[in-house]
């Protein structure tokens, strides 16, 4: 090697990010989609090797946003500031996601609920039961994880989130919660929690519109399954 030439990984680096600037990344594959974010979180190493470790190891640009960092860092070339990275990027394109839809979206089917949650709930670990807050013309005033445990429950008083729909203003209410297990199926308790809630809201002229349940690639809402009227 000549005295002052660089490193084959620095001209890569240089090329990958050009095609970036000049062409997006709808011009990239996965595996180039994660050299180039490897380029800004490893020094002086050629990051192409690790990209295609880290999709061998957990099959997809998704899979790979979506673990956890230790998990990451069994991958050769992963170590703490690298894995905190990719964290990084899932949760800014997660927050990113949301705003985006919470600006413009009215809430009126299953599947719009669905959008707006999906950012919010993404790769949650533990369950977590959210509150979406609705204007007399079913807009999105603001939303709320009023509880969050253990996976295979939730505990949750109906009290507490009427008065939080309370101080929050709103006419209506839509509950969605994960199941990280993945099957959307409503537990005799999800059912019964919803009906709680419903009761305790009737008294203050506040509307249940729905329960939504997200797993893993699936929903449930007991509106539309006739478990709540």
């Amino acid at each position: 090697m000549a005295k002052n030439s660089k490193p084959s990984y620095i001209g890569h680096r240089e090329r990958i990010r050009e095609k970036f600037a000049s062409a997006g990344l709808d011009a990239f594959l996965d595996h180039e989609t994660l050299e180039l974010l490897l380029t800004y979180a490893v020094a002086r190493k050629d990051t192409k090797p690790i990209a295609w470790a880290l999709l061998k190891k957990f099959g997809s640009l998704s899979a790979v946003l979506d673990a956890d960092p230790e998990q990451l860092m069994t991958v050769p070339g992963v170590g703490p500031n690298t894995a905190q990275f990719l964290k990084l990027i899932r949760a800014v394109f997660k927050k990113y996601s949301f705003e985006e839809v919470k600006e413009r979206i009215t809430i009126r089917t299953p599947q719009q609920v669905l959008e707006y949650c999906k950012a919010s709930l993404a790769g949650k670990t533990e369950e977590c039961l959210e509150v979406i807050y609705l204007s007399v013309r079913n807009t999105v005033m603001s939303t709320q994880v009023v509880a969050s445990g253990l996976i295979d429950r939730v505990a949750v008083s109906p009290r507490k989130i009427v008065e939080c729909a309370l101080a929050a203003k709103a006419s209506a209410i839509i509950l969605v919660h994960n199941h990280p297990s993945g099957d959307a199926t409503p537990s005799k308790e999800d059912i019964a929690l919803t009906q709680d809630v419903i009761r305790a809201a009737e008294l203050f002229g506040i509307s249940v519109h729905d329960h939504i349940i997200v797993g893993k690639g699936s929903h449930y809402s007991l509106k539309a399954n006739g478990k709540i009227a």
